[in-house]
């Protein structure tokens, strides 16, 4: 079959890779792709929200199925669109992407369906949200953007002057344009942070190996939010029981939840989950892969990927034995120095190979382009450097030997990945 991928980073170069595993899979096109995808993939420019040049590409081509992997052209309806032209697909409709595309959708659904989560406000107007947090008065406090921000709309409030400032770059500045025309204002919860990528065809929720991001650029937690500095999966403090308890508390209640409100969830439903002192609290939810999760997850995941989607898109996921790899991953993001920032591009990668990969690991490309056989800089996340072990503590020595390998110059990566894990 001809499968085309749709994105650009490393989360889309690991789905590419695990897609050419399979058997079942003949030749994959990734739109628009990047420079390490381009060894795997045939990949043609046109960008993952053009949905009219997507549908003319998918047409043809004469593609088979079609893998959506970014939250924006989900939430624009995507899916929808190509379903409309018979190309069946792997990710969730413009309805059921509501559940990331709107902090207060998702927020409300929780509290319809007691689904534990954070108390929170939704505020429209910017007086009333700073009114509220002055007469709450209780610090660190969260402030959200309720629209998609490029996973960066999310402000943790310290102080009052820090409120006014959060206040007016979100709803008067605009600084994340229209996802900041409603805010979320929610109690800081606290705990280990775990995110849960589970496949469902909405009728069936399989949660998939846990993980945990490091979100902040710089080592200790300290710097800007990124969108995600390095990975491992499992978390060690995602037990068993713990995973029970979100199965029957979270996982099948929101599954439940969306098909009751009409809209059914199928593809992949990210929880970003908070383990607080209370229990498990969900964070955020997702509409799709998270980046760089997929990057740990998908290395540990036996069965066939494509069988996986497939089962998905044709509800007969329970039909299915999803297997994974005993042992541990973990992925190192190398960064361009100053992301999130300002930073340059265009510094040659020293290192790999002539398929963009460096022994003993595998390179995930996030940001890079490809001319005249060498790999480039081309983004604020480059490369993710991922390896697998027996355990975590293998998985990540490993890892970091990769990282050892592969450079380019101004590269900026953090040294502790893993570390708040207690394993290493």
């Amino acid at each position: 079959m001809k499968v085309l991928v749709i994105g650009s980073g490393g989360r889309e170069h690991a789905i590419v890779r695990k897609l050419a595993e399979s058997p079942l899979v003949d030749e994959i096109i990734c739109a628009p792709g990047n420079g390490g995808i381009s060894s795997q993939a045939v990949c043609v420019n046109v960008k993952a929200t053009d949905i009219e040049n997507m549908k003319k590409l998918a047409r043809d081509e004469e593609v088979d199925f079609c893998v959506v992997t970014p939250d924006d052209p989900l939430a624009l309806g995507m899916v929808d669109e190509l379903e409309a032209i018979g190309v069946p697909c792997f990710g969730p409709d413009r309805e059921a992407a509501r559940i990331e595309a709107s902090k207060s959708f998702s927020k409300g659904l929780m509290s319809k369906y007691n689904i534990p989560t954070a108390d929170y406000e939704i505020f429209s107007e910017a007086d009333e949200a700073l009114a509220y947090i002055k007469e709450r008065n209780t610090y660190p406090i969260v402030l959200k953007a309720d629209g998609l921000a490029l996973g960066k709309g999310v402000l943790i409030i310290q102080n009052e002057e820090e409120a006014v400032k959060a206040v007016q770059q979100v709803m008067v500045d605009k600084t994340f344009g229209d996802a900041g025309n409603e805010v979320v204002i929610e109690e800081f919860m606290t705990g280990p942070e775990v995110s849960v990528l589970a496949f469902t065809d909405s009728n069936v929720i399989c949660p998939m190996v846990s993980s945990m991001d490091h979100k902040r650029a710089n080592d200790n937690d300290e710097g800007l939010n990124t969108g995600g500095m390095g990975t491992i999966a499992p978390s060690p403090f995602y037990t068993k029981e713990i995973a029970d308890e979100c199965m029957q508390k979270i996982f099948l209640p929101t599954m439940e939840a969306m098909k009751e409100e009409g809209r059914p969830f199928k593809g992949c439903l990210y929880f970003g989950l908070m383990l607080t002192p209370k229990g498990p609290r969900v964070v955020e939810y997702n509409c799709r892969f998270g980046d760089p999760e997929t990057q740990v997850v998908l290395p540990l995941l036996k069965t066939d990927l494509f069988e996986i989607m497939q089962a998905v898109r044709y509800e007969t996921l329970g039909d299915l034995d999803i297997e994974w790899e005993d042992g541990a991953a973990a992925c190192v993001i190398e960064a361009s120095g100053g992301y999130p920032g300002s930073y340059t591009k265009g510094y040659p990668i020293k290192g790999l190979d002539a398929e963009g990969q460096c022994e003993g690991v595998t390179v995930y490309h996030a940001g890079t382009k490809k001319e005249n056989d060498t790999y480039y800089t081309n983004g604020g996340r480059v490369l993710g450097i991922t390896a697998t072990g027996k355990d975590l503590k293998e998985a990540l020595h490993n890892a970091y030997e990769g990282v050892k390998t592969v450079s380019f110059e101004n590269m900026h990566y953090r040294t502790d990945i893993g570390k708040k894990a207690g394993n290493v």
